[in-house]
Parts: C-alpha cells; sequence; structure tokens
C-alpha cells in the first residue's frame, strides 16, 4: 500500500516525494486514515515507528481543507513534546511536509530567547510545537492564547508524565476549546496514561503496532557483567575494537543515568584518545543543538546522553547503542535501544551491568520478555585495563581546554541583555538618552 491511498492531498504527496517516502509504515497506515476523519486518536508506538508522520501529515491536510487564518497571538494545530530536542524534530518534519502550502510552522521551547518566541507568534502560526513549561510562560504575559486551536497532539504522553508535566498538561487543556480534535501518543500504556487519555480524549480510535514495552525486532541485545569501576575501561577497548565481530561501529550513543556522568564519560574518552560529546539538561541549548549536529552530520560519532535529553534524537545510521549504565525504570531500556534499527536498519544495543545493577536488568528482561545474551569480557581485560588507566593517568586533559573554548565562543556570540538597576543602586542607573532628576529644593 502507498501513500496515494491514504486520501492525502497532492501537496502532501510532492512533499513526500521530495523524501523519498513511498511505503507507510504500521502506524501511518493505521493513524492517517482516522485522523482524517476528524476523530480523536489514541497511539501505542514505539520511537521510529514513523508515528510523527503519523499525525502531521493528516493534520496539515485538514488545516488546509478548513481554508482558515490564524488570528494574532494563536495557533490552530499545538503540538506537545516533552524535550527540546523532541519538539525540533517534529517541527522539523512539519515543515518539510507542509513546503507546498501556505503554513506557517513555529517552535517555543525553554533555553531559547523568549524574545524571539515572542515575535514568532506574534502573527499567529498554523502548528505550534511546544514544550509546556515555556508555553504556559508566553500564555501567562500574554502574548499566545489558545482560543483557536483545531488540533491538539500529545506525543510521548508516557515521558511527559516521567517528568512531571502533569500539573501543566492539565492547565493547558483547560484553556483549550472544548470542539478540538486531540491526538494522543505513548509508547507504554500504564494505568496512569490510560488516565489521563480518559481524561484528554472523547470517543477515541485506537491503534497500536506493538505490545506495550516490546524492542525493536532488529535490534540486536547483548549484555556485559563487570565492576563498576571497571566500565570506563571497558566502553574505551570495545570503542577501540569495535565490538568484535557483532559489527563496525560506526556511529555510537551511549546512555548514562545522570548528567554528570555523561560529562565524565567524555572526558575520560577524551584522555584516552577518543572524541566524544555529551548532551544533557544542563548543556545550553546551542550546546545541545552542536553536538547533535555534528553527530547527524558525521563529524562527532560518539554522542553521550541522558535519558531526557534523547528523547528526540532521530538520527539514522546509529550502529550501536551502549548503556554505561541500566535505566532503573525499565521502560527507559526500550526507548533507549529504539535509537538504534531505525527506517528499516538494524542495530546493536550493548549494556554494561554491574553487581548493583542486576535487578535492573531482572526488571528489563521480565518487560520486553526476551533473556538478553551474555558476552563476556575481552581476553585479559584486567591487564588491558590497567595499562588504560596508567595512560590516563599521564595523560593530559584536553576536554577542559575544549570546553573552555566552547564558553568564550557562546559569550562573544551571546546577545547582551539591557539591565535595569535594583534595589539600593537603583537610581545610579539612569535609561539612555534620560536626563537624571534634580534633587528636591534645587
Amino acid at each position: 500500500m502507498s501513500f496515494q491511498s491514504l486520501g492525502l492531498s497532492q501537496p502532501i504527496l510532492q512533499a513526500l516525494t521530495l523524501k523519498n517516502y513511498e511505503t507507510p509504515t504500521p502506524i501511518q497506515l493505521q493513524a492517517i486514515p482516522t485522523v482524517l476523519t476528524g476523530r480523536d486518536l489514541l497511539g501505542i508506538a514505539q520511537t521510529g515507528t514513523g508515528k510523527t508522520a503519523a499525525f502531521v501529515l493528516p493534520s496539515i491536510d485538514r488545516l488546509i481543507a478548513s481554508k482558515r487564518r490564524p488570528g494574532p497571538r494563536a495557533c490552530r494545530m499545538l503540538v506537545l513534546a516533552p524535550t527540546r530536542e523532541l519538539a525540533g524534530q517534529i517541527a522539523e518534519s512539519a515543515r518539510a511536509y507542509s513546503r507546498f502550502s501556505p503554513l506557517k510552522v513555529a517552535t517555543v521551547f525553554g533555553g531559547t530567547s523568549i524574545g524571539r518566541n515572542k515575535q514568532d507568534v506574534a502573527r499567529g502560526v498554523d502548528i505550534l510545537v511546544a514544550t509546556p513549561g515555556r508555553l504556559l510562560d508566553l500564555i501567562e504575559q500574554r502574548c499566545l492564547h489558545l482560543n483557536e486551536v483545531e488540533i491538539l497532539v500529545l506525543d510521548e504522553a508516557d515521558q511527559m508524565l516521567d517528568l512531571g508535566f502533569i500539573h501543566s498538561l492539565k492547565a493547558i487543556v483547560k484553556l483549550l476549546p472544548a470542539k478540538r480534535q486531540t491526538l494522543f501518543f505513548s509508547a507504554t500504556m500504564p494505568k496512569s496514561i490510560k488516565d489521563l487519555a480518559d481524561r484528554f480524549l472523547s470517543d477515541p480510535a485506537q491503534v497500536s503496532v506493538a505490545p506495550a514495552a516490546t524492542t525493536a525486532e532488529r535490534v540486536e541485545q547483548y549484555v556485559s557483567f563487570c565492576r563498576q569501576p571497571e566500565k570506563q575501561a571497558l566502553l574505551t577497548i570495545m570503542l577501540r575494537t569495535g565490538f568484535s565481530e557483532r559489527g563496525n561501529m560506526e556511529r555510537v550513543l551511549i546512555f548514562t543515568r545522570t548528567k554528570h556522568g555523561a560529562d565524565r564519560v567524555v572526558k575520560l574518552l577524551g584522555q584516552d584518545g577518543i572524541a566524544a560529546a555529551a548532551i544533557h539538561g544542563n548543556k545550553s541549548q546551542p550546546q545541545r543543538e552542536r553536538a547533535l549536529a555534528e553527530f547527524k552530520n558525521g563529524r562527532t560519532k560518539i554522542l553521550v546522553a541522558t535519558d531526557i535529553a534523547a528523547r528526540g534524537i532521530d538520527v539514522s545510521g546509529v550502529s550501536h547503542v551502549i548503556n554505561f549504565e541500566l535505566p532503573n525504570v525499565a521502560e527507559q531500556y526500550v526507548h533507549r535501544i529504539g535509537r538504534t534499527a531505525r527506517a528499516g536498519a538494524e542495530g546493536i544495543a550493548i549494556s554494561f551491568c554491574a553487581e548493583d545493577e542486576r535487578a535492573y536488568l531482572k526488571g528489563i528482561e521480565k518487560l520486553t520478555r526476551q533473556q538478553v545474551e551474555i558476552v563476556p569480557l575481552p581476553p585479559g581485560f584486567t591487564a588491558q585495563a590497567e595499562r588504560i588507566k596508567a595512560t590516563r593517568a599521564a595523560s593530559p586533559e584536553p576536554v577542559r581546554h575544549e570546553r573552555r573554548e566552547e564558553e568564550v565562543r557562546e559569550r562573544r556570540f551571546r546577545p547582551q541583555r539591557a539591565h535595569r538597576g535594583r534595589g539600593r543602586y537603583a537610581s545610579a542607573v539612569k535609561p539612555m538618552g534620560q536626563k537624571p532628576r534634580r534633587a528636591a529644593g534645587r
């Protein structure tokens, strides 16, 4: 079956032809005809199954068909995403699919200039992709209203709940018109997500392309047991040797549980002569965008990420996912390894499991109903680890200099803010062009 048979308009089909998309994925086959009818939808689909196109393509068609124009500070379609990276990815797809239509697409999320966000929505936009926090900031400052929303999309709803966005979501939904189409997507369907869907949706159609929490079929999964202090040496050896005969490590995504852990892995890999970049919540938006762009274009072959920052990393050609630390929430494992084996390709997932993480591994195997294949440590691992440790102790730390140069570069191009005086020294600061007032009695 092709996209032509799904009832999409000619402008959409032209955009798909430019992207060389010919055959819809299972979630697209099920969702697109339903969304075109205007009915609410509850979609259960793993990452990498094509669900962004499943809601963006038919929604664009519906917006074009209604022939309405957004008013000032308004939007017609609102897409809520849990992370900046995912919001940017959705907006990029929406712009590509709507290139042969007059629709305007905008994004608002934290880490970017709120002044720029205000300008982007001032004249109204057709499709607005946002994170909940920045969206509420604009609404509270009366720079945006939701009275004209025709379509609401909640993407990665399970992650939104994990990040504590439930109260923000409730506040946003109260501001929306009662008459609207709501599309709700989640990779998993625990009771909390089902309750949220029941609250937001009205008589929805339900589509599902895989049981909740199943892993990608084309991902080969392995685990190596080692002590926690040995993980860094094991990672270095594995990256140097290419994980034996199990495929060349062309583009590797490494997961840690914490931001500090991600920075430490990058730093120690740098001392071992292996270039890598980190992406997590403590990085500025320009740093995150730069690291992701270089990972996409191949300049950086190794990216270290936390679970939250990894949402929205839609990069084709990720050959390996390495769980440097196993996630303490089993569902996160499914999201992690779903970053490889995308678009029909095959991939490999490798996990490092310390003694105190064995319970996490059991939880993952119980959830996925699969037993992960055990791979022994490389021959002579202890001696190799000692040599790496000794070499690292004698080597400089180039990462610090790179970080300092990056900070200087960012400060150089950072827009300067106009500061107004506050507190006891407020009278010493005068607005430009304004003469100082004379003291009373003079």
